[in-house]
């Protein structure tokens, strides 16, 4: 090898590395958008919904968004939301499933919305199960929670699906796992040897119980349209996918997403209304 072609293997070795370097140092601020803004529950414009503290078991004082049932028989949906924004982004999801009477808790995350803390995957997984255990608290029959999962939301919605009993999981835009994700935008990169936060939802699914709704977007450009197969395949029901052919990441509730949602809470929990898991 001559000197010049050394020398440009050294540069590009050198410039490998520090991207290496930059990946793993960073790889939070790529994963996780929190807007840090306290949203105001106002906007969602519920008479009835109020905020709430979420309180975790490392003495975090959560911020969460909470519009009760009008009935004893609705579901309760605890709203995981994706890695961008804060929970106020969603006010016009909290005010179509209030709609519909039934009760929703928007969890925010730590490190969003004004609250405390540093979102990584252990945190909010710390996270979800508190806001599980605040709707416990205020009795609410496991069989009525019906967790959702919007995009990050997925895993955490599966992962909790896995240790708590519940009337129905529903997963907007799911991924395998963020290492699937970060190896497809990296082919080049070990991503399995360097990313922290894996949430790996492939590898849970199948130890959950409840009904699972699965609801991909055919012009996702962010998570590939494959993956929301690959998990519907890897439930193991049972389970209902629904495809927007001509929907991308964002927009799958505009292309009647929650038309969907209605249709099949109402066959898996609405249904089962009567014989509550307590």
């Amino acid at each position: 090898m001559t000197t010049a072609l050394l020398a440009i293997a050294v540069i590009a070795a050198c410039i490998y590395l520090t991207v290496l370097v930059l990946l793993t140092v960073l790889q939070r601020r790529f994963l996780y958008g929190p807007d840090t803004a306290r949203p105001d529950v106002s906007a969602a414009a519920i008479p009835e919904a109020r905020e709430l503290t979420v309180q975790t078991v490392d003495g975090l004082n959560l911020l969460a968004w909470w519009v009760p049932t009008n009935s004893a028989t609705q579901p309760v949906v605890l709203y995981l939301h994706g890695n961008a924004g804060h929970i106020g982004n969603r006010a016009h999801r909290m005010v179509r499933l209030h709609s519909f009477g039934w009760g929703a808790l928007l969890l925010e995350y730590r490190g969003y919305g004004g609250n405390s803390g540093t979102p990584t995957e252990a945190g909010m997984i710390q996270d979800a199960r508190a806001a599980y255990a605040t709707l416990r608290d205020m009795g609410i029959p496991a069989g009525r929670i019906v967790l959702y999962g919007e995009s990050l939301g997925t895993g955490l919605a599966v992962r909790l699906a896995t240790e708590m009993p519940v009337g129905a999981i529903i997963l907007e835009s799911p991924y395998t796992s963020i290492v699937a994700i970060g190896q497809q935008r990296f082919p080049y990169v070990p991503v399995a040897w360097l990313l922290r936060d894996r949430f790996d939802l492939i590898g849970r699914i199948g130890a959950i119980a409840a009904p699972v709704l699965v609801m991909t977007g055919g012009r996702d450009t962010i998570v590939a349209p494959a993956m929301g197969h690959a998990v519907f395949a890897a439930a193991p029901g049972p389970k209902t996918f629904w495809l927007a052919p001509d929907a991308g990441h964002n927009d799958l509730i505009a292309a009647g997403a929650f038309d969907e949602v209605l249709a099949f809470v109402r066959q898996h929990v609405l249904t089962a209304a009567a014989v509550d898991i307590l």
